[in-house]
């Protein structure tokens, strides 16, 4: 991971000389596959640095567009075999990909690398490779660990260049608390910086990385059937009734989250009662057996990486109206309308695009990123 990250700043660095504008939805999301290649599939997709494999990231995003539409609309599944009968060409470069980064990890000796198929590989039976679970793991991994962190650093990136106060307060505690660039590491003192964890906190909040409802019904083989029907805030919930709450909704609600609209770090710092109901609304990875296994390591890739680039750079948002990329509009229609809220598009996980920033070298700390 921290290869990784180097390599992002080094890539800002080379914006800086360039005097480009720079996507931040881009930079993540190559990071953050970048960093899970590595991870799940001890593979280096280079998503940062080439160009072969970021055709990925796109045909993910259309992947995840027809898998949202059949959870909400489950007959349109009826017509699926369509799609599998006549593949576009996405759809083939897709599998193509996924196929070679997986016979090249199958290749390898199962502890040759630290990754998660080392972990699984005396678990998975010979052959099989499409209907198998290493395939279904492998999109699984790829999914859920490039793109919701890469959405929640998109949107913290796009909150500090539009509050000045909280740019200023984060920049103060990072650039006291560690003695140079390097030493931001995984580590207690990474983990004491209460204001990076509050900012990050409130962009999960405010930009959920999910923004699907995730639908739940009762099992018709649950054992607590015979003890009565389910009910929820006194009402009754029928076998066979789909019920679910959508993340932004409830990360907007005003009982819980006071002007819900503003990016507010400090209501983290002021409510550090965890059983408090703002804590106990906060689920930005859902809650339960199935929340995500990953939060440990999506805190630590975040934190790293907004640490590290208010460490080495200034940043703004960029001049004319690039700058309003990723920002709501004020206008009617389809998507946010608040000009200092990010803006998402509900693909399953989150789809977003920019801010775009322009990042200035810090002149005051020491030139560490190409040595």
């Amino acid at each position: 991971m921290s290869r990784q990250v180097d390599i992002f700043l080094q890539l800002l660095s080379q914006n800086c000389r360039d005097s480009k504008p720079a996507n931040m939805t881009d930079m993540c999301q190559r990071l953050g596959f970048d960093v899970i290649g590595h991870l799940a599939l001890g593979c280096d997709l280079k998503m940062q640095t080439e160009e072969k494999n970021r055709v990925m990231i796109r045909l993910l995003t259309v992947a995840k567009m027809r898998v949202n539409a059949f959870m909400h609309f489950p007959a349109l599944q009826s017509f699926d075999f369509i799609l599998k009968a006549l593949p576009s060409k996405d759809a083939v470069e897709f599998k193509r990909i996924v196929t070679e980064i997986i016979k090249n990890r199958v290749a390898e000796d199962d502890r040759g690398q630290h990754d998660l198929y080392a972990l699984m590989a005396d678990h998975i039976k010979p052959g099989g490779l499409y209907d198998g679970i290493l395939w279904s793991e492998a999109i699984f991994f790829m999914t859920a660990g490039g793109t919701p962190p890469a959405a929640t650093m998109s949107a913290v990136f796009f909150y500090l260049s539009r509050y000045p106060q909280c740019y200023e307060k984060l920049a103060r505690e990072i650039r006291t608390t560690f003695a140079s660039g390097r030493d931001i590491q995984g580590s207690a003192k990474l983990s004491a910086c209460k204001y990076l964890r509050a900012c990050i906190d409130e962009a999960l909040r405010m930009a959920p990385p999910s923004l699907a409802t995730l639908w739940r019904e009762q099992a018709a083989d649950d054992p607590q059937r015979d003890a009565g029907p389910v009910i929820i805030d006194g009402v009754v919930i029928p076998p066979g009734t789909q019920v679910g709450v959508n993340l932004y909704a409830l990360h907007h609600n005003e009982d819980y989250f006071p002007n819900p609209f503003t990016f507010n770090p400090d209501r983290w710092l002021d409510d550090t009662d965890e059983k408090s109901d703002t804590h106990r609304a906060f689920a930005p990875f859902i809650i339960g057996p199935r929340s995500c296994a990953g939060k440990a390591m999506a805190y630590l890739e975040i934190s790293l990486v907004i640490a590290k680039t208010i460490w080495y750079f200034e940043f703004e948002k960029a001049p004319g109206p690039l700058g309003d990329v990723g920002q709501g509009k004020n206008e009617t229609g389809a998507g946010i309308s608040q000009p200092k809220e990010y803006e998402l598009f509900d693909m399953f996980n989150a789809n977003h695009n920019g801010p775009y920033l322009v990042f200035k070298r810090r002149t005051d700390c020491p030139d560490e990123l190409e040595n």
